[in-house]
């Protein structure tokens, strides 16, 4: 197999590589120098140079030719007006990488950072790293004092830092150390929640993007956001403060104006100006949670804000600028409320460029025992006052929460309520058997009433408007649920109301419970067609 030429692509040195007199030889100039090692032998030198400076490039190349016979030496012009100019330095080198044709199948590069402006080699180095050039760097340096002379010395440098063991383990106890922080400290065992937690932390520093994080209430989408915040402020990433928001406390003008700040006199009440959410997350990060509860005129002025940075007060007619990082959280099915015209498709797609799904508990029952102390630590330090169980409770308790019985609806608020609870309870220290009992019996009953809750949400989510169950009370969505379960398992209108009523059909003069029935159906905008068209 044929070696490989090696390419070394360089700037010329208008003080270092200077030298017009015979006593050059005794001088050491890193571009001649390079290519007069046996052991690093230079197919092609590509000489980057100042047309100004023609005369030395002439010397170099001509001197280069003398110590190398066998280099072929290219010179490039490349004229800037101020060499010292990073815009225009960078943008000089990037057309040079643009318009080179590179062929690493045969040829082998190595991109020479001892000479030019410091400038010229900082924008060497990043072109390098980012595989602009597809290369190793290659470092020049003279000898030590007391051997100075022409010779001088190199080394190679390759930019994959996984190579290098100790650097590699550096950056792996500090992703660690991130992953850990992400996670509050909690060792927790689920395998693919701290895949997850991995994924976060490698788009947390590397992205600027937004991230949706999705998943159930109680999840832990507001706290993770937090910690990312922190994150990134800790690497100096991010400098301005933490704004969160839950959209669904937001409603009409109210939304507007928490968001977006208001002009005085926008509205009645309005005696002074708001600078908003937005605003005030100004180089820093927004959390805002439930996005899918802001209505679709804020969605659009969100929408504007992400893309310009840019955006209206309300009553304004002059635009503020913000820039933030943006993260949301939901609990919602996005793509459903895109199809149901309640949530904007645009508005998704600029917001999930980067989701994430945030798992409940049950799902992770493995990690409720890590969960189940790092609580109990959080209790001693806010009350100065440590807590234990033994081992029979410890082990009860785990049996109750890993079980089929344990619903966790509320996921890990739940689970921190439970806790608390217990701890405050636990006479002397030590939550005793009785106490957990307790705790079960309470978690249970709570966890029936919601279910029940949750089943009638589900029928009338398939035929109401989130808009028209807000508007019911709990009384009259549970009724209306239960009229609805009884008119699918019916084969007629007439039959479903003779159930629903057959306690009173003797003590009324006409017994027209479908009428009756129809009626009652009709105060909800339904009827018999709409009512069993439920899938």
């Amino acid at each position: 197999m044929t070696a490989k030429k090696q390419i070394v692509i360089g700037m010329l040195g208008s003080v270092l590589d200077s030298g017009f007199q015979e006593e050059r030889w005794a001088k050491w100039r890193p571009t001649v120098s390079l290519c007069n090692h046996a052991e690093l032998p230079v197919d092609r030198f590509e000489l980057i140079y100042d047309p100004k400076f023609q005369d030395t490039a002439n010397v170099v190349m001509a001197d280069i030719h003398q110590v190398s016979p066998a280099t072929e030496v290219r010179g490039t012009h490349q004229a800037l007006i101020d060499p010292w100019d990073f815009e225009e330095v960078y943008a000089a080198l990037h057309d040079f990488v643009r318009g080179y044709d590179f062929k690493p199948e045969t040829e082998e590069y190595l991109v020479h950072i001892t000479t030019g402006s410091h400038v010229q080699q900082i924008c060497l180095f990043l072109l390098t790293e980012s595989r602009h050039f597809p290369a190793r760097l290659v470092q020049t340096s003279p000898l030590e004092v007391k051997r100075r002379g022409p010779e001088g010395k190199f080394a190679l440098i390759d930019l994959d830092l996984s190579k290098y063991d100790r650097l590699a383990s550096r950056f792996g106890k500090e992703q660690k150390e991130a992953r850990t922080f992400l996670k509050s400290g909690i060792a927790t065992r689920n395998i693919q929640f701290n895949q997850l937690i991995e994924q976060i932390e490698h788009v947390a520093i590397h992205a600027k993007e937004p991230i949706l994080l999705t998943g159930p209430t109680g999840a832990g989408k507001s706290q993770l956001a937090r910690r990312i915040y922190e994150l990134k402020k800790f690497r100096h990433q991010i400098s301005g403060p933490f704004v969160e928001v839950n959209c669904a406390t937001l409603r009409g003008d109210s939304a507007m104006s928490a968001l977006f700040g208001h002009v005085k006199g926008a509205f009645t009440g309005a005696l002074k100006e708001r600078p908003g959410l937005l605003r005030t997350a100004d180089g820093g990060l927004l959390f805002l949670d439930e996005i899918g509860e802001l209505g679709l005129d804020e969605q659009a002025m969100l929408l504007r804000a992400l893309e310009e940075k840019r955006f209206l007060p309300f009553g304004g007619d002059k635009e503020v600028s913000s820039n933030f990082q943006l993260i949301t959280g939901t609990n919602r099915d996005l793509q459903t409320a895109v199809r149901d015209c309640r949530f904007r498709e645009d508005l998704l797609a600029r917001t999930n460029m980067w989701t994430f799904r945030l798992p409940g508990l049950r799902e992770r029952p493995e990690d409720i025992e890590p969960n189940l102390d790092y609580e109990l630590e959080q209790y001693a330090r806010k009350n100065s006052q440590h807590v234990t169980m033994s081992s029979e409770v410890r082990e009860k308790f785990l049996k109750f929460a890993q079980s089929q019985e344990a619903m966790w609806t509320a996921n890990f608020r739940d689970l921190n309520a439970c806790i608390s609870r217990m701890a405050t309870l636990a006479s002397g220290g030590r939550i005793t058997e009785s106490v957990l009992d307790s705790e079960i019996s309470r978690l249970k009953g709570g966890w029936s009433t919601q279910q029940a809750q949750d089943n009638h949400q589900s029928v009338l989510m398939k035929i109401l408007s989130d808009k028209a169950i807000a508007s019911l009370d709990l009384f009259d969505q549970a009724q209306l649920a239960f009229v609805i379960g009884v008119c699918r398992e019916s084969a007629t209108l007439s039959t479903a109301g003779r159930k629903l009523f057959a306690a009173t059909r003797e003590n009324r003069k006409t017994a027209n419970d479908a009428d009756r029935l129809r009626k009652y159906l009709a105060r909800f905008d339904l009827d018999w067609q709409s009512v069993n068209k439920i899938d």
